[in-house]
């Protein structure tokens, strides 16, 4: 039948989650005491990002398990 789209957005998520993970927990924390209340929103949106990218890729993987003849 073709690619399913949850493969593409899986792991275009998946990847954009762990740099943004990434950065957010390598950054240095007083940027984050003056300007966003001291919430550190790049650990916080990489993390959602990240589980919605590998959430997902198992639902294109469960998918194409079902799928199987």
């Amino acid at each position: 039948m073709g690619l399913d789209i949850r493969w593409p957005i899986g792991i275009i998520f998946t990847i954009y989650g762990v740099v943004l993970t990434t950065f957010g927990a390598l950054t240095d924390p007083q940027v984050f005491v003056e300007r966003s209340m001291g919430v550190n929103i790049d650990v916080w949106w990489g993390a959602a990002m990240l589980v919605f990218g590998v959430f997902m890729g198992a639902l294109a993987l469960r998918a194409s398990r079902r799928n199987q003849p």
